[in-house]
């Protein structure tokens, strides 16, 4: 995407209006990038604000020598890695439950995680993007987002820059200010690293995003989930099939863990029923949570559940704990 010569040299020059027509066409997926780096939508709304922070006070310095969006991604890049070298990456303190769960199978470490809205992907044009070695769709899958957090932040950095992106590693190796030779064997690691912190069970190709079948299973685990047939829920499960609960760092891994946890939650809700609302975060179905009391006008939001499915089972159930969530992605939020 090309900037006019006269805007570019209006927007060096101070003028406003023109920076924000240099800038505009890259800023979702700049935001996109700085979500990949973090894996929190709230730590990437800041580090957005400071890369164009940083492009309006450094554009008189910009040469010319790459693109604009060139430019600008090394910008956020390198926001990023100060945030997470600064120490600056928001950790929300972790929920009290409203029951006494059972002992979780394991401690998550990655409790920042936050889902993406689909609405927002697909503001992106994809078109005229170079090959990279991830598709679309499977670059912002919440697997790929956590797995993402696990590896050291300029491994992350390279892996984004040449696996999904699609700049050589010459062209990140500029963008991360070393040599070719060295991000290549950082490149290298990233990949090892993700294979094993990115796990597909048993091998299994994952359902096409948005297909019929995806829609169909998220239907039945949503009928499940809401009637407290737990046993329903987990007939749709993989065998290996785990749940996490950001910002709660408790995960239930298998199926036998997960009822456990949902028999108990059942009963820890009382007379309250859940209520789910369609949506769509990540490329991966989901819905919005609520809790509904008999006779009560309006639901309360709980948060978000987003759903990883291989094949005809589900894998994975995302519960985001955090009532302000439904409204990030246009569903009705906390009543007056």
């Amino acid at each position: 995407m090309s900037v006019r010569p006269f805007t570019l040299d209006a927007a060096i020059a101070g003028d406003e209006q023109a920076f924000g027509e240099v800038v505009s066409p890259y800023v979702r997926e700049l935001h996109l990038h700085c979500y990949r780096m973090l894996g929190s939508v709230t730590d990437a709304d800041d580090a957005l604000q400071e890369v164009l922070i940083a492009a309006w006070r450094g554009l008189d310095g910009f040469a010319g020598r790459s693109s604009v969006r060139t430019w600008l991604y090394r910008i956020a890049t390198n926001r990023c890695l100060n945030a997470i070298r600064d120490g600056k990456r928001r950790k929300p303190p972790e929920p009290i439950p409203p029951f006494d769960p059972p002992r979780p199978s394991r401690r998550g470490e990655i409790t920042w995680l936050q889902p993406y809205p689909d609405t927002w992907l697909d503001e992106l044009d994809n078109q005229d993007r170079p090959a990279a070695r991830y598709q679309q769709w499977e670059a912002v899958e919440l697997a790929f987002i956590a797995a993402l957090q696990r590896l050291p932040p300029r491994q992350t950095a390279a892996l984004i820059l040449c696996d999904v992106l699609g700049y050589s590693t010459a062209e990140a190796a500029a963008l991360l200010d070393t040599s070719a030779t060295a991000t290549k064997g950082i490149l290298q690691r990233a990949r090892t690293s993700l294979d094993r912190f990115r796990p597909t069970p048993d091998g299994r190709a994952a359902a096409s995003p948005g297909s019929h079948s995806e829609h169909a299973l998220a239907r039945r685990f949503a009928e499940a989930l809401t009637t407290d047939d737990i046993d329903g829920v987990i007939a749709l499960l993989t065998d290996d099939a785990w749940l996490a609960m950001p910002p709660a760092p408790h995960e239930y891994h298998g199926r036998a863990a997960i009822a456990s946890f949902l028999r108990v939650s059942a009963l820890g809700r009382g007379p309250r029923t859940i209520r789910l609302l369609d949506t769509r975060a990540n490329n991966q179905p989901a819905f919005g949570t609520y809790l509904a009391i008999a006779n009560s006008v309006q639901p309360y939001p709980t948060g978000l559940v987003v759903l990883t499915i291989f094949e005809e089972r589900i894998s994975a159930i995302t519960r985001f704990l955090d009532e302000q969530l439904p409204s990030s992605f246009g569903l009705p939020g906390i009543p007056d």
